[in-house]
């Protein structure tokens, strides 16, 4: 009965085996081996016809990991070996790329020794002396007595390999893999319009830096070229000798702080997360006032809504203008509007201001519903599924509709442009002192009061937009 379950176990237990992916694998007389033909693509640069190493243990799950550790090593050892040659047509180490390379094969490799990868500077600074020789010993058993050391050992077991500095990137190019790789999740839910403008600050912000200090290798930027840039700006702010108004405190401020950004983002992405940032604690504290103007309410009654006045302008521009009037969305919430942001068939019709997959809000206030009075709602009615044509477009739409009040004289002044629709509106609710949490919640800012509530039901909020809504005349939606 004892032999018989001893069959059985023995049978089981070697059967075990095969269930592991032994690939690579020899065994001799109980101990395991790699064993890994060199590629061909590889034989003019190592020409051995194998790679092989004792793996010394019997135990296969052990056998595997340093088999897994090792292919990394071999693919990463002649990916440098190919590189350096493919450079320069013989080994050197003058390439990042070479440098990551070698230094990946190095730690891969150490971990087949049974040991963790250290730096020579760091072993000879930190290492106990029986951990260094444990070290030499390692390496003589796996060369033998009379055979010189491979050179891929040596770097594996001393720290032959310097960690990669993979600071040494210009700015340019570091922005450049910002934007294409790094900064993916802030762009995913950009629609065009939105992707556009974002590039276009940020390549500002690192065109300016550039000019200024120079295409500099990011790990090169010290606290004493950060304070020089931040110097740079302060002058900027200062009024000229012409007496013409500097630059404003937000543009410096967002400037430094996108090439802050882009160093933090830089180091974060290639693993130093702990770099001190140069550019940490720079910001000007002075205010400045909006040069935009709010409309005058009798500017609006009497020179804006006035029927016939826009008949020349496609409908969809028509609609946009009366429903920003009197809902003080910004026009980026207004021309994506979908059709079924919009509920004209509710019993108090109103606007969703919502994020979409492709689309983001400026902020998480920003999302909101907004009741349809006035000459809004009519308005509205012109185009009940939205602005197709112009989706993704807002900065097309400001454009067009800047040049049609050019056009009509609608701009009393150089500080009134379209956005000061929205700044009218949010007077209008001041001066009629509407409910502080409403007009935030209406206007899709944040509210640093304590929340009680869910801002009021859509017949509050509608009764409320009646008391300021402007008064107009019927046929400004049916002028000959």
């Amino acid at each position: 009965m004892g032999v018989q379950w001893g069959f059985i176990l023995g049978y089981h237990f070697n059967m075990a085996i095969f269930d592991y992916d032994t690939k690579l694998l020899i065994k001799k007389r109980g101990y395991w081996y790699y064993q890994r033909r060199i590629p061909k693509e590889y034989a003019h640069i190592d020409h051995r016809k194998y790679s092989k190493k004792a793996l010394r243990t019997r135990a296969i799950d052990e056998a595997i990991a340093k088999r897994d550790a090792l292919v990394k090593a071999d693919d990463e050892y002649w990916s440098a070996l190919a590189l350096e040659v493919a450079q320069s047509g013989g080994v050197n180490e003058t390439t990042l790329a070479v440098q990551t390379h070698r230094y990946e094969a190095a730690k891969a490799r150490a971990v087949s020794f049974g040991v963790s990868y250290v730096p020579v500077a760091e072993l000879a600074a930190q290492a106990d002396p029986v951990e260094i020789y444990d070290r030499i010993q390692r390496l003589m058993k796996q060369s033998g007595p009379n055979t010189r050391p491979r050179r891929e050992d040596v770097d594996a077991l001393l720290g032959g390999v310097a960690k990669p500095n993979k600071g040494k990137v210009k700015v340019s190019k570091a922005f450049k893999l910002y934007l294409d790789k790094i900064s993916y999740n802030d762009q995913y839910n950009k629609d065009k319009d939105q992707l556009y403008s974002w590039k276009k600050t940020k390549t500002t912000s690192i065109d300016y830096f550039i000019e200024v200090m120079g295409d500099l290798d990011m790990d090169s930027i010290t606290r004493e070229q950060a304070l020089a840039y931040e110097d740079w700006w302060r002058d900027r702010m200062k009024a000229n000798k012409a007496g013409k108004a500097g630059v404003k405190p937000n543009t410096a401020n967002r400037h430094i702080g996108n090439i802050r950004g882009l160093y933090t983002s830089f180091f974060k992405y290639i693993g130093d997360e702990d770099r001190q940032n140069p550019f940490r604690n720079m910001h000007f504290t002075g205010t400045t006032k909006s040069s935009v103007a709010a409309f005058d309410n009798e500017w609006v009654r009497h020179r804006i809504l006035v029927p016939g006045l826009f008949d020349r302008l496609n409908t969809e521009l028509q609609s946009m203008i009366y429903v920003l009037i009197e809902t003080g969305a910004r026009m980026s919430e207004i021309c994506n509007l979908m059709p079924d942001d919009i509920h004209l068939d509710e019993a108090i019709p109103y606007i969703s201001i919502r994020p979409r997959d492709n689309r983001e809000l400026k902020t998480p206030d920003s999302e909101r519903d907004i009741p349809l009075v006035g000459v809004a709602l009519e308005g509205m009615k012109l185009t009940p599924d939205g602005y197709e044509k112009y989706r993704g477009k807002g900065t097309l739409v400001s454009a067009n509709l800047m040049k049609a009040f050019r056009k009509r004289e609608l701009l009393p002044t150089k500080n009134h442009v379209i956005y000061s629709l929205r700044h009218a509106f949010e007077k209008r609710m001041q001066e009629a002192n509407t409910d502080y949490a409403l007009r935030c919640l209406l206007m899709g800012h944040k509210n640093d009061r304590p929340a009680y509530g869910d801002g009021g039901s859509m017949e509050y909020r509608r009764d409320e937009l009646l008391k300021i809504a402007h008064p107009f005349q019927a046929e400004i939606f049916h002028a000959d």
